[in-house]
This record gives structure tokens, sequence and C-alpha cells, in this order.
């Protein structure tokens, strides 16, 4: 067991076994360079963040712009026009009726400014409801809070006397999707649920486990009969991962809360936003300032972010995105299809942009022995691909080519030679 030479602490990486980093000098497109000139194809976009392509053009110019008039003001008390200019923009492109718009910097602490707004919002019609319902396989990101609402596991087991209870409703496994219905309505029923926060139709890290746009629309119905908030975590499934601007517009559904992430300022520098309805803010609105939303970081709105995302929108609406998602779209379902009668893997899968497969090994799970080994082996195919133990998925940006995927696929068939031979 070697020490690593830098300082530094890696996230989700155990040290002991992972050998040095790999050094990144440049990025352009769908392409990261390393220090010793080598092109790595990033097939995962940096860990789902990376929307248009790295570098993108429009985004680094307004993020240059910027930095020559405003870096960073307090934003309690100030405002300034990227922020002013970035939250009109969302509210028009969002699901209909989100009306508010608080900045963040993380996914994690959108999800942990939603959990907030719900229960303030009923603490301040002073109504007891303080459940909170969480989908089972969730996750939402590593602060407290959003662990809270994520599935138990290896990722929080540490941490476990820091987190509070949720109801954990079954995740809708196909054929078993009454059954999380069920659930739902029976949680719902209790006087003290205040909310239900779900991934829209793929749960990330839990595996890239996919449901239905019919199951969304019937929690979202249940939710509105009890009266439960609905918040959505789009962090990674919006802006086009799953084929639309939102995932939850496919199923017809308006959350009461939505956070936002990654893809919001196109991958290019940290910013999250969580959006409400009139009636969560105004449940905070008053001359009684007991009743603030008591949140914030020192970088709330950031100007640069705020630039970038604004920037980002602006690609949305002057360039054929939508074109280009669905093109990924069908690049991708067609460099599946080799893989359905493979009988290495189980569970080939899609939901958009995003397609994933489970290698069959005797070990599964997050922890499975195999996911070193491939993730070992992709590199050395100059692919960026990081298996969720054997579970393999594929979430590029997108200006991939088909060439560039034919890289990816061809990687993956490789690599599982090297673990099942044919």
């Amino acid at each position: 067991m070697t020490r690593a030479t830098s300082p530094l602490w890696h996230p989700f990486t155990q040290h002991a076994v992972a050998g040095e980093m790999i050094g990144i000098s440049r990025a352009e497109g769908a392409t990261l360079e390393t220090h010793d000139g080598r092109r790595i194809l990033d097939a995962i976009s940096s860990w789902w963040v990376i929307t248009h392509g790295h570098r993108q053009p429009r985004i680094m110019a307004a993020i240059r712009q910027q930095t020559e008039k405003l870096d960073q003001v307090i934003f309690a008390g100030f405002t300034h026009e990227p922020a002013e200019k970035l939250a009109r923009g969302l509210i028009t492109h969002a699901p209909t009726g989100l009306a508010h718009v608080f900045l963040s910097d993380s996914g994690s602490t959108a999800v942990e400014v939603a959990l907030k707004m719900a229960l303030g919002y009923w603490s301040n019609l002073g109504q007891q409801r303080t459940r909170i319902l969480a989908l089972e396989h969730g996750y939402h990101g590593d602060t407290v809070g959003a662990m809270s609402a994520g599935a138990r596991g290896v990722f929080s087991r540490a941490y476990a006397p820091l987190l509070f209870d949720v109801e954990r409703i079954p995740f809708p496994q196909p054929g078993r999707e009454q059954t999380t219905l069920d659930a739902l309505e029976q949680a719902c029923r209790d006087p003290r649920a205040a909310a239900l926060i779900v991934e829209p139709l793929i749960a990330g890290a839990g595996g890239m486990l996919t449901y239905s746009i019919e199951t969304l629309a019937e929690m979202s119905r249940i939710c509105r009969k009890h009266g439960v908030l609905l918040i959505l975590d789009e962090v990674m499934t919006g802006w086009g991962r799953t084929g639309t601007l939102w995932a939850c517009t496919q199923a017809g559904v308006a959350p009461d809360i939505l956070c936002t992430a990654k893809g919001l300022t196109g991958g290019a520098i940290p910013l999250a936003a969580t959006l409400a309805t009139p009636a969560i803010y105004d449940a905070h609105y008053s001359t009684d300032r007991s009743r603030t939303f008591f949140h914030s970081s020192s970088y709330t709105a950031n100007p640069i972010a705020c630039a970038a995302a604004v920037a980002n929108l602006e690609i949305w609406d002057s360039e054929p995105v939508a074109e280009r998602i669905a093109t990924l779209v069908a690049m991708q379902s067609q460099r599946l299809d080799r893989f359905r009668a493979d009988a290495r893997f189980a569970n080939v899968r899609q939901c958009g942009t995003i397609t994933a497969m489970d290698l069959t090994v005797p070990d599964d799970g997050y922890l499975a022995g195999i996911g070193p080994t491939l993730y070992r082996a992709f590199l050395e195919a100059g692919v960026l691909l990081r298996p969720l133990g054997n579970t393999i998925y594929v979430m590029p940006p997108y200006c991939v080519t088909a060439a560039y995927l034919d890289r990816v696929y061809d990687a993956i068939d490789g690599a599982a030679d090297r673990v099942i031979p044919r």
C-alpha cells in the first residue's frame, strides 16, 4: 500500500487502492487532455455536469466578461444583473407554477434548501407536518439533510447518528409500480407527511434505475390529493439529460419545489437553484421576522457563476440544443442494441441521453469488486467511464460524435471480454 504524493484528499476515492490521480491540463468538447498529452473521451460529462461540451465558447466568454465587472458581493440586501437575468430566465423555462428562485452553490445544497423550504412552509402555517417521504435508492447529495433523504447504505453508514428518519417509499420496479403507489398513498395519509422528494424518471447514483412517466404522474397526483408537497430533484435529470429540458415535463408534472444544479451553467462553474411556487414563498413572507427563510451561503448568487448560467440559457434559446439531444438519444439507442441480447449484460436500459447496463457478475452493487477493474480498463482504452459497481452507464456531452460513441461502446465490449470471456 503506497501513499499518494499529493496532499489532496479526493471525493469517493479510497486512496489505499486508487493509486496516483490522473493530471488533466486541458479540455475541449468531449475530450480531456492529460499532463502527458493523452486524450480521454469524457463519456460521463465529468460527473454529469458538462452538457454542451467542455469550454463552450459562449459560456467561457460570459465568464471572462463578468470578471471585468463584478466578482462577488453579499447577496443579503444587494442584488446584481446576472442574478436578476438568471432568475427571470429560469422562471421562463421552468415547469408551470414555479415563480421564485433561491440560488446556492451545489446540488446537495439545493436539496437542503428545498427540504428547509418545505418544513418552513408547514411551520409558518402552524401545521405539524414534519415527515419527509423519499423514494428508495434515491441519492440527493452528501450534506446531512440530503443524505437523510437519500438511501441508507455504504454512502451514509458511518454518519447514521447525524441523519434524520424519513418514510421510505419502494422504488417502482417494472411490474411492481402499484406497490410503490400504494405505499405512497398510505404514507401520504399520515397527517405528519410534509413532502415527497424524488429524482424524476431515473435514480442516478442509486444505479441508473429507471421508471415510467405514468408512475411519476401518479405519484404527483397522490401528493396533490393529500396536500403533500412534491420536491423534484432535477440536479442530474435537468438540462436535457432525459431527452427534455426537465424530466418532469414528460409526465406533465409541475412540482411545488424543483432543485437544479450541474448543467445549470453548462457544467462550467458551480451554481445551483431551488425554484418554488408562490405558496411556498408567501408562507415565509411576513412582517414577522421569525418567519424569514433562514438559509444562506457566502457565495449565494456569485455573479460570475450567474453570468455563466445566463449564457447557458441563451444557448438553449438560440441554438438547436433540442435537436442535438434528439440526435444523441438516437445514437445512444443504436449503439445499445448490440448489448441487448448479450448474456454478459442484464437490464440494458436508456432514459433520454443516458444509457446503462449491468454486467452479470456474482457480486453486484456499488462495492462490486469488478468496478475498479472496469474503470482501469476503460481508461486504458482512452475513455472515462466510472461504473457504479457492476453498473456501466454512459452520459456524454451533447457535442459527442458518432465516432466517439463507437469508441465508448467498443471499450465497454472490450472491458467485458476481459472479465467475462465469450
